[in-house]
């Protein structure tokens, strides 16, 4: 990938080229490189040496003079060396290096600084492991694939920033040291010394400063910023990650959209040479609840849910199959509150040994299922099933046209508690999806999911918390039904019945191959919706104007309708590199349990500054 121009590159004091440009052209150029070593071949009178730099590797000759010189100052791995020779023509030519019929033939070296022994190998395919890399993280950095990530993080980011300047939006910082407003994640805090016994926070986002620029009057606002939360950590997730954050005022949902599809078909443009010209799909969260088990579908692949039993208020629209499987006295499925199957295509000859295998997966703790039904719809028109001795070939064959599985087809069932199943079933359908080949890191399929509910229900509280945040807004619709109505729910089992139940928020998340890389919602901004929000979260006044008065009296100085997004950053370069795990685009990661083991922090602090801040430390 291609940064600079060829002639912007080299520093003329140590070197006039850069290690990736020399070409056959070049032969015969006296000129100067400088790098690392990266490998030294002696052979005989002659030594081969392979420099490298950030853009690439060339191959040096030292001649039997130099080699003289090499003997009393030997060269080893990752050495500092500048070198000064004549462009020739290779006569064994390395295809896979751009610089690969060339060689420079050295007629001076100089060592600019010594290196200790690395202690992994600084190649591709390096012999270190994840912890030992962490810890001499900026040696990993030198590695081409190390390398890569970070030059696809910033061509994201530049593709980004050019298509929000052209869309007229403006780039505002917003502060670090916020007021601590717990809501979702912990906030890290940070103590203020100057105001004893009082703390400040990291920001989980920019989202009251974006607003708050909307209200003074600048309609288009982005950063491309750091985010903190104190959650626990996995693959996709650090203490500190970037987003691309974005309000826009004077819109609508549809504008909203509008305007990002656009500007991630122009990442795609521009990252990835993807001409993504498709329509994005749009799907509302009930009918991905329904069809794929989660609120984020992988859509390249079909394999949808068939919900054959589901308890009557999770989805009272739907139509209810459950005949299908009541009457035969099988207890799984009769004392369970549901139970829903996946056609697996082309999977019917899986052996006693393979689905034995899928059983155990879903076993597994992650995944917490307490067994798996299979029907194999045989490509002879027969069915065999693991639960033949409740089920006949008629009740089979209703199940399967129910799934609509094909003849060769493999149905997978499970059957439990509604949460755990459908998260369980929407896991087996991703893990068949991906054994069959179906979820190709080099397809890549956008998703808006729509209509979310505004609130959930927690029954330990007895009351609404949002399942977004506290500033999203209903749908206009539902506008009237929230402020007409008291949040009070009279017991758990009456909750379903409240209006609140019902109440979609304005709200929009943009999901790519299974992943959520963008959520945003058109806000709220008139103080008497905030604030019956606020009360709705179980806020007193008194607390609604201690956490949020700024924003609540903001909102009286003619605050604009409005609306944003932001994207996780790390997420997307990870997939668009094909990875799993976003630290592998983050130049300096924390590891799972939060640390930074280069550095060795957190780490603690002398008691001159706990004596500073006046802080007494008081460990359990």
């Amino acid at each position: 990938m291609a940064i600079f121009a060829a002639n912007q590159r080299a520093s003329f004091m140590y070197r006039t080229h850069t290690c990736d440009e020399l070409r056959i052209q070049d032969a015969g150029k006296t000129i100067t490189l400088a790098g690392w070593v990266q490998t030294v071949r002696k052979f005989g009178a002659i030594t081969f040496v392979d420099l490298r730099d950030r853009y690439g590797i060339t191959q040096l000759l030292f001649g039997e003079e130099l080699n003289t010189r090499l003997d009393e100052q030997p060269l080893g791995r990752e050495f500092v060396l500048q070198v000064t020779g004549a462009v020739s023509e290779r006569s064994n030519k390395n295809p896979q290096l751009p610089t690969g019929d060339i060689e420079l033939i050295v007629v001076d070296f100089k060592i600019l600084n010594k290196s200790a022994v690395p202690p992994f190998t600084i190649t591709d395919e390096t012999d270190g492991g994840d912890d030992l890399r962490m810890k001499y993280r900026y040696l990993d950095l030198r590695r081409n694939a190390v390398k890569k990530n970070l030059e696809l993080r910033y061509a994201v980011n530049r593709s980004a920033r050019n298509y929000l300047h052209e869309n007229h939006f403006m780039d505002i910082e917003t502060p670090f040291l916020i007021k601590s407003t717990p809501e979702g994640a912990r906030d890290f805090v940070v103590p203020s010394r100057m105001n004893p016994g009082q703390f400040y926070a990291l920001p989980q986002s920019p989202q009251t400063f974006k607003q708050l620029l909307m209200v003074s009057g600048y309609d288009r606002y982005y950063q491309i910023v750091k985010c903190f939360r104190d959650e626990d950590l996995r693959a996709d997730r650090q203490p500190e990650f970037t987003q691309i954050d974005c309000e826009m005022s004077f819109v609508e949902q549809e504008d909203i959209l509008n305007m990002f599809e656009g500007l991630v078909k122009r990442i795609f443009k521009d990252v990835k040479g993807i001409d993504y010209t498709e329509a994005v799909q749009r799907m509302s969260w009930e009918d991905a609840m329904w069809q794929y088990g989660n609120d984020k579908p992988d859509i390249r692949f079909g394999m949808q849910l068939t919900n054959l039993k589901y308890p009557a208020h999770t989805f009272p629209n739907r139509t209810d199959i459950s005949n299908l499987i009541n009457g035969a006295n099988f207890g799984v499925f009769d004392n369970a509150e549901t139970v829903i199957a996946i056609a697996v295509p082309g999977c019917s000859e899986y052996s006693r040994k393979q689905i034995d295998e899928i059983t155990e997966w879903v076993k597994r703790p992650q995944i917490g299922m307490q067994g798996l039904v299979n029907i194999k719809v045989n490509t002879d028109g027969t069915y065999k099933s693991s639960v033949d001795k409740f089920y006949d070939e008629t009740r089979l064959k209703a199940i399967a046209d129910a799934v609509g599985a094909k003849a060769g087809d493999l149905i997978l069932i499970l059957a439990g508690a509604e949460e755990r199943t459908r998260k369980a079933i929407s896991e087996l359908r991703l893990e068949m999806g991906k054994r069959l080949g179906m979820r190709k890191d080099d397809e890549f399929k956008l998703l808006w999911v729509l209509d979310f509910p505004l609130f959930e229900y927690d029954a330990d509280e007895n009351r609404w918390v949002a399942r977004h945040h506290p500033f999203t807004s209903p749908k206009p619709s539902d506008i009237e039904v929230m402020i007409n109505n008291e949040p009070r729910i009279a017991n758990a089992a009456e909750y379903l019945k409240h209006p609140y139940a019902n109440i979609k928020a304005n709200a929009y998340d943009m999901v790519l191959n299974g992943n959520e890389i963008g959520g945003g919602s058109i806000r709220i901004f008139q103080r008497e919706l905030q604030e019956k929000m606020f009360a709705a979260l179980g806020m007193s006044d008194e607390e609604a104007l201690h956490k949020f008065g700024f924003l609540l009296g903001a909102f009286e100085y003619g605050a604009p309708p409005h609306g944003g997004i932001a994207f996780g950053f790390d997420r997307l370069c990870s997939i668009l590199g094909g990875s799993e795990s976003i630290r592998d685009f983050i130049a300096f990661p924390k590891n799972n349990s939060g640390r930074d083991v280069m550095l060795d922090a957190p780490s603690t602090i002398d008691q001159k500054q706990f004596d500073e801040l006046q802080i007494q430390l008081n460990l359990k």
